[in-house]
Protein backbone atom coordinates (compact mmCIF):
# COMPACT_ATOMS: atom_id res chain seq x y z
CA UNK A 1 0.00 0.00 0.00
CA UNK A 2 1.34 3.43 -0.84
CA UNK A 3 2.40 5.32 2.20
CA UNK A 4 4.73 7.94 0.73
CA UNK A 5 2.08 10.08 -0.93
CA UNK A 6 1.18 13.45 0.49
CA UNK A 7 -2.42 14.17 -0.41
CA UNK A 8 -3.72 17.68 -0.17
CA UNK A 9 -6.93 18.85 1.41
CA UNK A 10 -10.22 17.84 -0.11
CA UNK A 11 -11.75 20.79 -1.97
CA UNK A 12 -14.87 22.63 -0.94
CA UNK A 13 -17.94 21.56 -2.87
CA UNK A 14 -19.17 24.29 -5.19
CA UNK A 15 -21.55 24.41 -8.14
CA UNK A 16 -19.52 24.18 -11.33
CA UNK A 17 -19.88 27.34 -13.44
CA UNK A 18 -21.31 26.98 -16.93
CA UNK A 19 -19.24 28.72 -19.56
CA UNK A 20 -19.78 29.09 -23.29
CA UNK A 21 -16.12 28.30 -23.98
CA UNK A 22 -13.25 26.42 -22.44
CA UNK A 23 -12.84 22.76 -21.49
CA UNK A 24 -15.84 20.41 -21.46
CA UNK A 25 -17.69 19.93 -18.19
CA UNK A 26 -17.85 16.13 -18.53
CA UNK A 27 -15.24 13.67 -19.77
CA UNK A 28 -16.62 10.13 -20.21
CA UNK A 29 -13.88 7.50 -20.43
CA UNK A 30 -14.49 4.14 -22.12
CA UNK A 31 -11.67 1.70 -21.28
CA UNK A 32 -11.40 -0.99 -23.97
CA UNK A 33 -9.34 -4.04 -24.79
CA UNK A 34 -9.87 -5.81 -28.13
CA UNK A 35 -13.32 -4.29 -28.67
CA UNK A 36 -13.16 -3.68 -32.43
CA UNK A 37 -16.67 -5.09 -32.94
CA UNK A 38 -18.55 -3.05 -30.33
CA UNK A 39 -16.54 0.16 -30.00
CA UNK A 40 -17.98 2.17 -32.89
CA UNK A 41 -21.58 1.30 -32.04
CA UNK A 42 -20.99 2.21 -28.38
CA UNK A 43 -19.32 5.56 -29.03
CA UNK A 44 -21.89 6.65 -31.64
CA UNK A 45 -24.76 5.77 -29.33
CA UNK A 46 -23.18 7.56 -26.35
CA UNK A 47 -22.30 10.62 -28.45
CA UNK A 48 -25.83 10.88 -29.80
CA UNK A 49 -27.30 10.57 -26.31
CA UNK A 50 -25.06 13.28 -24.84
CA UNK A 51 -25.64 15.63 -27.78
CA UNK A 52 -29.38 15.26 -27.34
CA UNK A 53 -29.71 15.33 -23.53
CA UNK A 54 -26.63 16.81 -21.86
CA UNK A 55 -26.83 20.63 -21.41
CA UNK A 56 -23.07 21.17 -21.03
CA UNK A 57 -20.03 20.64 -23.22
CA UNK A 58 -18.73 17.06 -23.08
CA UNK A 59 -15.96 14.79 -24.29
CA UNK A 60 -15.80 11.04 -24.89
CA UNK A 61 -12.35 9.47 -24.42
CA UNK A 62 -11.58 5.98 -25.65
CA UNK A 63 -8.80 4.53 -23.50
CA UNK A 64 -7.25 1.59 -25.36
CA UNK A 65 -5.56 -0.89 -22.98
CA UNK A 66 -2.90 -2.31 -25.32
CA UNK A 67 -5.38 -3.92 -27.71
CA UNK A 68 -3.90 -6.27 -30.30
CA UNK A 69 -6.79 -6.15 -32.78
CA UNK A 70 -8.16 -3.23 -34.83
CA UNK A 71 -9.48 -1.35 -31.78
CA UNK A 72 -6.90 1.49 -32.03
CA UNK A 73 -7.81 2.12 -35.67
CA UNK A 74 -11.54 2.20 -34.90
CA UNK A 75 -10.90 4.66 -32.06
CA UNK A 76 -8.74 6.85 -34.28
CA UNK A 77 -11.43 7.00 -36.98
CA UNK A 78 -14.06 7.98 -34.42
CA UNK A 79 -11.81 10.75 -33.09
CA UNK A 80 -11.31 12.03 -36.64
CA UNK A 81 -15.04 12.01 -37.38
CA UNK A 82 -16.39 13.50 -34.14
CA UNK A 83 -14.79 16.60 -32.53
CA UNK A 84 -16.05 15.55 -29.06
CA UNK A 85 -14.26 12.18 -29.24
CA UNK A 86 -10.58 11.54 -28.60
CA UNK A 87 -8.48 8.40 -28.41
CA UNK A 88 -5.73 7.53 -25.91
CA UNK A 89 -3.43 4.53 -26.38
CA UNK A 90 -1.81 2.72 -23.42
CA UNK A 91 0.83 0.05 -23.92
CA UNK A 92 -0.13 -1.81 -20.73
CA UNK A 93 -3.38 -3.53 -19.81
CA UNK A 94 -5.53 -2.64 -16.80
CA UNK A 95 -8.80 -0.80 -16.45
CA UNK A 96 -7.57 1.03 -13.37
CA UNK A 97 -4.38 2.08 -15.16
CA UNK A 98 -6.43 3.47 -18.05
CA UNK A 99 -8.77 5.43 -15.77
CA UNK A 100 -5.91 6.81 -13.68
CA UNK A 101 -4.00 7.92 -16.80
CA UNK A 102 -6.92 9.65 -18.50
CA UNK A 103 -8.46 11.15 -15.37
CA UNK A 104 -5.12 12.52 -14.18
CA UNK A 105 -4.57 14.33 -17.49
CA UNK A 106 -8.15 15.47 -18.14
CA UNK A 107 -9.12 19.14 -17.83
CA UNK A 108 -12.84 18.41 -17.38
CA UNK A 109 -14.20 19.14 -13.88
CA UNK A 110 -16.37 15.98 -13.89
CA UNK A 111 -14.87 12.62 -14.86
CA UNK A 112 -16.90 9.50 -15.58
CA UNK A 113 -16.45 6.06 -17.04
CA UNK A 114 -18.65 3.31 -18.40
CA UNK A 115 -18.15 -0.11 -19.91
CA UNK A 116 -18.08 -0.44 -23.67
CA UNK A 117 -21.01 -2.87 -23.72
CA UNK A 118 -23.33 -0.10 -22.45
CA UNK A 119 -25.08 -2.57 -20.17
CA UNK A 120 -26.28 0.40 -18.08
CA UNK A 121 -29.14 2.40 -19.56
CA UNK A 122 -27.81 5.83 -20.58
CA UNK A 123 -30.81 7.62 -19.09
CA UNK A 124 -29.01 7.30 -15.75
CA UNK A 125 -26.01 9.33 -16.94
CA UNK A 126 -27.46 12.79 -16.29
CA UNK A 127 -28.70 11.83 -12.77
CA UNK A 128 -25.24 10.34 -12.16
CA UNK A 129 -23.27 13.54 -12.86
CA UNK A 130 -25.83 16.16 -11.77
CA UNK A 131 -24.92 15.95 -8.03
CA UNK A 132 -21.27 16.44 -8.93
CA UNK A 133 -21.98 19.46 -11.12
CA UNK A 134 -24.18 21.03 -8.45
CA UNK A 135 -21.56 20.52 -5.73
CA UNK A 136 -23.79 18.21 -3.71
CA UNK A 137 -21.55 15.12 -3.93
CA UNK A 138 -17.95 14.10 -4.58
CA UNK A 139 -18.47 10.77 -6.32
CA UNK A 140 -21.44 9.06 -7.92
CA UNK A 141 -22.02 5.41 -8.74
CA UNK A 142 -24.67 3.44 -10.54
CA UNK A 143 -26.19 0.74 -8.37
CA UNK A 144 -27.69 -2.47 -9.66
CA UNK A 145 -28.62 -3.47 -6.11
CA UNK A 146 -30.86 -0.52 -5.26
CA UNK A 147 -34.52 -1.39 -4.71
CA UNK A 148 -35.72 0.55 -7.74
CA UNK A 149 -33.04 -0.81 -10.08
CA UNK A 150 -34.12 -3.13 -12.86
CA UNK A 151 -31.51 -5.76 -13.66
CA UNK A 152 -31.43 -8.64 -16.12
CA UNK A 153 -28.56 -11.09 -15.56
CA UNK A 154 -27.84 -14.71 -14.79
CA UNK A 155 -28.01 -16.30 -11.36
CA UNK A 156 -24.24 -16.86 -11.18
CA UNK A 157 -23.34 -13.21 -11.76
CA UNK A 158 -26.09 -12.10 -9.40
CA UNK A 159 -24.74 -14.35 -6.64
CA UNK A 160 -21.12 -13.26 -7.17
CA UNK A 161 -22.03 -9.57 -7.20
CA UNK A 162 -24.08 -9.70 -4.03
CA UNK A 163 -21.51 -11.88 -2.25
CA UNK A 164 -18.71 -9.49 -3.16
CA UNK A 165 -20.60 -6.48 -1.86
CA UNK A 166 -21.44 -8.34 1.36
CA UNK A 167 -17.72 -9.04 1.78
CA UNK A 168 -16.97 -5.34 1.37
CA UNK A 169 -19.56 -4.42 3.97
CA UNK A 170 -18.35 -7.00 6.44
CA UNK A 171 -14.60 -6.55 6.03
CA UNK A 172 -14.11 -2.90 5.00
CA UNK A 173 -17.34 -1.50 6.48
CA UNK A 174 -18.34 -0.14 3.07
CA UNK A 175 -21.70 1.60 2.95
CA UNK A 176 -22.11 1.92 -0.82
CA UNK A 177 -24.25 -0.80 -2.32
CA UNK A 178 -22.59 -1.73 -5.62
CA UNK A 179 -18.81 -1.53 -6.02
CA UNK A 180 -18.32 -3.08 -9.45
CA UNK A 181 -21.00 -1.52 -11.62
CA UNK A 182 -19.16 -0.02 -14.59
CA UNK A 183 -20.90 3.32 -14.32
CA UNK A 184 -19.21 5.88 -12.05
CA UNK A 185 -18.22 9.54 -11.88
CA UNK A 186 -15.98 11.72 -9.73
CA UNK A 187 -15.16 15.40 -9.48
CA UNK A 188 -11.69 16.10 -10.88
CA UNK A 189 -10.56 18.10 -7.83
CA UNK A 190 -11.44 15.14 -5.59
CA UNK A 191 -9.78 12.68 -7.98
CA UNK A 192 -6.53 14.66 -7.82
CA UNK A 193 -6.42 14.05 -4.07
CA UNK A 194 -7.58 10.42 -4.02
CA UNK A 195 -5.88 8.89 -7.06
CA UNK A 196 -2.34 9.06 -5.58
CA UNK A 197 -3.60 6.82 -2.75
CA UNK A 198 -5.12 4.15 -5.03
CA UNK A 199 -2.68 1.35 -5.78
CA UNK A 200 -4.65 -1.11 -7.92
CA UNK A 201 -4.43 -0.86 -11.70
CA UNK A 202 -7.01 -3.50 -12.60
CA UNK A 203 -10.62 -4.28 -11.80
CA UNK A 204 -10.29 -3.49 -8.09
CA UNK A 205 -9.32 0.12 -8.87
CA UNK A 206 -12.76 1.69 -8.47
CA UNK A 207 -13.61 -0.39 -5.39
CA UNK A 208 -10.41 0.80 -3.71
CA UNK A 209 -11.15 4.39 -4.71
CA UNK A 210 -14.66 4.18 -3.25
CA UNK A 211 -13.46 2.68 0.05
CA UNK A 212 -10.80 5.38 0.48
CA UNK A 213 -13.26 8.11 -0.51
CA UNK A 214 -15.78 6.91 2.05
CA UNK A 215 -13.12 6.69 4.77
CA UNK A 216 -11.96 10.21 3.91
CA UNK A 217 -15.49 11.54 4.44
CA UNK A 218 -16.45 12.07 0.80
CA UNK A 219 -20.13 12.02 -0.12
CA UNK A 220 -21.00 9.21 -2.53
CA UNK A 221 -24.24 9.56 -4.49
CA UNK A 222 -25.96 6.38 -5.70
CA UNK A 223 -28.21 6.18 -8.75
CA UNK A 224 -30.52 3.20 -9.37
CA UNK A 225 -29.87 1.90 -12.88
CA UNK A 226 -31.46 -0.33 -15.45
CA UNK A 227 -28.84 -2.91 -16.37
CA UNK A 228 -28.80 -5.81 -18.83
CA UNK A 229 -26.02 -8.37 -18.64
CA UNK A 230 -23.81 -8.74 -21.71
CA UNK A 231 -23.65 -12.48 -22.50
CA UNK A 232 -20.55 -11.91 -24.65
CA UNK A 233 -18.56 -10.22 -21.88
CA UNK A 234 -14.85 -11.12 -21.94
CA UNK A 235 -14.37 -10.62 -18.18
CA UNK A 236 -12.78 -13.66 -16.51
CA UNK A 237 -15.01 -14.01 -13.45
CA UNK A 238 -12.84 -16.32 -11.32
CA UNK A 239 -9.62 -14.39 -11.96
CA UNK A 240 -11.32 -11.05 -11.34
CA UNK A 241 -12.91 -12.29 -8.11
CA UNK A 242 -9.55 -13.59 -6.88
CA UNK A 243 -7.81 -10.29 -7.59
CA UNK A 244 -10.65 -8.41 -5.88
CA UNK A 245 -10.32 -10.52 -2.73
CA UNK A 246 -6.57 -9.86 -2.69
CA UNK A 247 -7.35 -6.16 -2.97
CA UNK A 248 -9.83 -6.34 -0.10
CA UNK A 249 -7.17 -7.96 2.10
CA UNK A 250 -4.52 -5.38 1.13
CA UNK A 251 -6.74 -2.36 1.72
CA UNK A 252 -8.15 -3.79 4.95
CA UNK A 253 -4.63 -4.40 6.27
CA UNK A 254 -3.55 -0.85 5.34
CA UNK A 255 -6.59 0.66 7.05
CA UNK A 256 -6.11 -1.49 10.16
CA UNK A 257 -2.45 -0.54 10.53
CA UNK A 258 -3.05 3.15 9.80
CA UNK A 259 -0.56 3.20 6.91
CA UNK A 260 -2.91 5.24 4.73
CA UNK A 261 -2.72 9.02 5.38
CA UNK A 262 -6.48 9.51 5.32
CA UNK A 263 -6.32 11.54 8.52
CA UNK A 264 -4.49 14.24 6.57
CA UNK A 265 -7.40 14.68 4.18
CA UNK A 266 -9.56 17.56 5.38
CA UNK A 267 -12.02 19.88 3.76
CA UNK A 268 -11.82 23.63 4.19
CA UNK A 269 -13.38 24.45 7.53
CA UNK A 270 -17.03 25.37 7.25
CA UNK A 271 -17.80 23.14 4.27
CA UNK A 272 -19.40 20.54 6.50
CA UNK A 273 -22.40 21.17 8.79
CA UNK A 274 -20.57 19.27 11.54
CA UNK A 275 -18.08 22.15 11.63
CA UNK A 276 -20.73 24.53 12.88
CA UNK A 277 -20.56 25.71 16.45
CA UNK A 278 -23.93 24.49 17.65
CA UNK A 279 -25.00 24.74 21.26
CA UNK A 280 -26.94 22.09 23.16
CA UNK A 281 -26.53 19.58 20.34
CA UNK A 282 -24.39 16.58 21.34
CA UNK A 283 -22.75 15.69 18.03
CA UNK A 284 -22.90 12.00 17.17
CA UNK A 285 -24.21 11.00 20.60
CA UNK A 286 -26.78 8.51 19.34
CA UNK A 287 -24.33 6.79 17.01
CA UNK A 288 -21.66 6.71 19.71
CA UNK A 289 -24.08 5.15 22.17
CA UNK A 290 -24.98 2.40 19.72
CA UNK A 291 -21.33 1.71 18.94
CA UNK A 292 -20.37 1.77 22.60
CA UNK A 293 -23.15 -0.65 23.52
CA UNK A 294 -22.14 -3.10 20.78
CA UNK A 295 -18.48 -2.93 21.77
CA UNK A 296 -19.43 -3.16 25.45
CA UNK A 297 -21.55 -6.26 24.95
CA UNK A 298 -18.80 -8.03 23.03
CA UNK A 299 -16.07 -6.98 25.47
CA UNK A 300 -18.20 -8.09 28.43
CA UNK A 301 -18.60 -11.51 26.86
CA UNK A 302 -14.86 -11.58 26.18
CA UNK A 303 -14.20 -10.56 29.82
CA UNK A 304 -16.44 -13.29 31.23
CA UNK A 305 -14.78 -15.93 29.05
CA UNK A 306 -11.36 -14.76 30.20
CA UNK A 307 -12.45 -14.71 33.83
CA UNK A 308 -13.80 -18.22 33.60
CA UNK A 309 -10.54 -19.40 32.04
CA UNK A 310 -8.29 -17.63 34.56
CA UNK A 311 -10.48 -18.82 37.44
CA UNK A 312 -9.41 -22.41 36.73
CA UNK A 313 -5.85 -21.58 37.75
CA UNK A 314 -6.09 -18.78 40.30
CA UNK A 315 -8.30 -17.02 42.80
CA UNK A 316 -11.26 -14.80 41.94
CA UNK A 317 -9.48 -11.46 42.55
CA UNK A 318 -6.45 -12.30 40.39
CA UNK A 319 -8.66 -13.81 37.65
CA UNK A 320 -10.84 -10.70 37.70
CA UNK A 321 -7.83 -8.37 37.45
CA UNK A 322 -6.23 -10.28 34.56
CA UNK A 323 -9.47 -10.65 32.63
CA UNK A 324 -10.36 -7.00 33.12
CA UNK A 325 -6.90 -5.83 32.03
CA UNK A 326 -6.90 -7.79 28.77
CA UNK A 327 -10.50 -6.90 27.91
CA UNK A 328 -9.91 -3.24 28.81
CA UNK A 329 -7.10 -2.92 26.25
CA UNK A 330 -9.28 -4.54 23.59
CA UNK A 331 -12.27 -2.40 24.62
CA UNK A 332 -10.30 0.86 24.36
CA UNK A 333 -8.94 -0.09 20.93
CA UNK A 334 -12.40 -1.07 19.64
CA UNK A 335 -14.09 2.07 21.00
CA UNK A 336 -11.30 4.24 19.62
CA UNK A 337 -11.87 2.93 16.13
CA UNK A 338 -15.55 2.01 15.93
CA UNK A 339 -17.33 4.27 18.43
CA UNK A 340 -15.39 7.52 18.27
CA UNK A 341 -14.02 7.21 14.73
CA UNK A 342 -10.33 7.79 15.56
CA UNK A 343 -8.07 6.52 12.76
CA UNK A 344 -4.35 6.00 12.47
CA UNK A 345 -1.73 5.51 15.16
CA UNK A 346 -1.59 9.08 16.41
CA UNK A 347 -2.43 9.28 20.11
CA UNK A 348 -2.99 5.52 20.41
CA UNK A 349 -0.57 5.12 23.32
CA UNK A 350 -2.10 8.06 25.19
CA UNK A 351 -5.59 6.70 24.61
CA UNK A 352 -4.58 3.30 25.96
CA UNK A 353 -2.99 4.92 29.04
CA UNK A 354 -6.17 6.86 29.72
CA UNK A 355 -8.15 3.69 29.09
CA UNK A 356 -6.12 1.93 31.77
CA UNK A 357 -7.09 4.66 34.24
CA UNK A 358 -10.71 3.97 33.36
CA UNK A 359 -9.87 0.28 33.75
CA UNK A 360 -8.64 1.01 37.28
CA UNK A 361 -12.03 2.47 38.14
CA UNK A 362 -13.75 -0.60 36.74
CA UNK A 363 -11.35 -2.84 38.64
CA UNK A 364 -12.19 -1.04 41.88
CA UNK A 365 -15.93 -1.49 41.30
CA UNK A 366 -15.73 -5.18 40.33
CA UNK A 367 -13.13 -6.07 42.98
CA UNK A 368 -15.18 -4.32 45.62
CA UNK A 369 -18.25 -6.26 44.52
CA UNK A 370 -16.37 -9.56 44.75
CA UNK A 371 -14.99 -8.63 48.17
CA UNK A 372 -18.51 -7.84 49.39
CA UNK A 373 -19.75 -11.17 48.00
CA UNK A 374 -16.96 -13.14 49.69
CA UNK A 375 -17.67 -11.34 52.96
CA UNK A 376 -21.34 -12.28 52.74
CA UNK A 377 -20.72 -15.90 51.68
CA UNK A 378 -17.68 -18.00 52.49
CA UNK A 379 -17.91 -20.10 49.32
CA UNK A 380 -20.18 -18.51 46.67
CA UNK A 381 -20.88 -20.61 43.58
CA UNK A 382 -19.59 -19.59 40.15
CA UNK A 383 -22.95 -18.44 38.79
CA UNK A 384 -23.38 -16.02 41.71
CA UNK A 385 -19.92 -14.59 41.08
CA UNK A 386 -20.77 -14.01 37.42
CA UNK A 387 -24.08 -12.31 38.30
CA UNK A 388 -22.34 -9.93 40.73
CA UNK A 389 -19.65 -9.15 38.15
CA UNK A 390 -22.26 -8.42 35.48
CA UNK A 391 -24.06 -5.97 37.77
CA UNK A 392 -20.78 -4.28 38.71
CA UNK A 393 -19.75 -4.07 35.06
CA UNK A 394 -23.03 -2.39 34.12
CA UNK A 395 -22.30 0.36 36.62
CA UNK A 396 -18.72 0.62 35.39
CA UNK A 397 -19.91 0.76 31.77
CA UNK A 398 -21.96 3.92 32.30
CA UNK A 399 -19.03 5.61 33.95
CA UNK A 400 -16.67 4.32 31.25
CA UNK A 401 -18.75 5.85 28.45
CA UNK A 402 -18.87 9.23 30.17
CA UNK A 403 -15.12 9.21 30.72
CA UNK A 404 -14.39 8.04 27.19
CA UNK A 405 -16.57 10.75 25.65
CA UNK A 406 -15.49 13.62 27.90
CA UNK A 407 -11.84 12.74 28.58
CA UNK A 408 -10.30 10.00 26.43
CA UNK A 409 -11.97 10.82 23.09
CA UNK A 410 -13.43 14.32 23.44
CA UNK A 411 -14.93 15.96 20.35
CA UNK A 412 -12.25 18.04 18.67
CA UNK A 413 -12.99 21.78 18.95
CA UNK A 414 -13.66 23.55 15.65
CA UNK A 415 -10.46 24.87 14.12
CA UNK A 416 -10.19 28.43 12.93
CA UNK A 417 -10.33 28.71 9.14
CA UNK A 418 -6.92 29.17 7.59
CA UNK A 419 -6.52 32.13 5.24
CA UNK A 420 -6.64 31.23 1.62
CA UNK A 421 -7.91 32.30 -1.77
CA UNK A 422 -11.53 32.69 -2.66
CA UNK A 423 -14.31 34.85 -1.29
CA UNK A 424 -14.67 32.79 1.86
CA UNK A 425 -10.96 32.50 2.55
CA UNK A 426 -11.35 28.81 3.30
CA UNK A 427 -8.19 26.82 3.58
CA UNK A 428 -7.15 23.48 4.90
CA UNK A 429 -8.28 23.10 8.46
CA UNK A 430 -6.02 20.12 9.00
CA UNK A 431 -8.62 18.33 11.12
CA UNK A 432 -10.40 15.24 9.85
CA UNK A 433 -14.05 14.49 10.22
CA UNK A 434 -15.06 13.34 13.71
CA UNK A 435 -17.17 10.62 12.13
CA UNK A 436 -16.01 9.47 8.68
CA UNK A 437 -18.75 6.85 8.46
CA UNK A 438 -21.70 9.17 9.00
CA UNK A 439 -24.46 8.52 6.54
CA UNK A 440 -25.80 11.50 4.67
CA UNK A 441 -29.28 11.82 3.24
CA UNK A 442 -29.01 12.50 -0.47
CA UNK A 443 -31.42 15.28 -1.32
CA UNK A 444 -32.92 15.43 -4.78
CA UNK A 445 -30.58 17.38 -7.00
CA UNK A 446 -31.80 19.16 -10.08
CA UNK A 447 -29.37 20.23 -12.75
CA UNK A 448 -29.31 24.01 -12.63
CA UNK A 449 -30.05 25.87 -15.86
CA UNK A 450 -27.05 27.16 -17.74
CA UNK A 451 -26.30 30.68 -16.54
CA UNK A 452 -23.37 32.99 -16.92
CA UNK A 453 -22.18 36.23 -15.38
CA UNK A 454 -19.05 38.27 -15.84
CA UNK A 455 -16.47 38.45 -13.10
CA UNK A 456 -17.44 42.01 -12.27
CA UNK A 457 -21.17 41.54 -12.50
CA UNK A 458 -23.16 42.89 -9.61
CA UNK A 459 -26.66 42.02 -10.72
CA UNK A 460 -28.32 38.63 -11.21
CA UNK A 461 -26.83 36.21 -13.67
CA UNK A 462 -28.34 36.26 -17.14
CA UNK A 463 -29.05 33.51 -19.60
CA UNK A 464 -26.32 33.16 -22.24
CA UNK A 465 -27.23 34.12 -25.74
CA UNK A 466 -25.87 30.90 -27.20
CA UNK A 467 -26.11 27.26 -26.33
CA UNK A 468 -22.89 26.25 -24.52
CA UNK A 469 -22.86 23.05 -26.53
CA UNK A 470 -22.07 25.13 -29.63
CA UNK A 471 -18.53 25.52 -28.24
CA UNK A 472 -17.83 21.84 -28.55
Amino acid sequence: MRTDSSPGSLPAREHLPAAAAGPPVLDVVIPVYNEEKDLRRCVLRLHEHLTRTFPYAFRVTVADNASVDATPHVAARLAAELPEVRSVRLEQKGRGRALRTVWSASDAPVLAYMDVDLSTDLNALLPLVAPLISGHSDLAIGSRLARSSRVVRGAKREFISRTYNLILRGSLQARFSDAQCGFKAIRRDVAQVLLPLVEDTGWFFDTEMLVLAERAGCRIHEVPVDWVDDPDSTVHIVKTATEDLKGVWRVGKALATGSLPLDRLARPFGDDPRDRDLTDVPQGLARQLVGFCVVGALSTLFYLLLYSGFRLFTGSQVANALALLVSAVANTAANRRLTFGVRGRGGAVRHQAQGLVVFGIGLALTSGSLAALNAASADPDHSTELAVLIAANLAATVLRFLLFRAWVFPDAPPAAPAPGPGPTGAGSAGAGFPDPYRAWSDATVRLQPVRSAGPDATGPATEPATDPRSAR
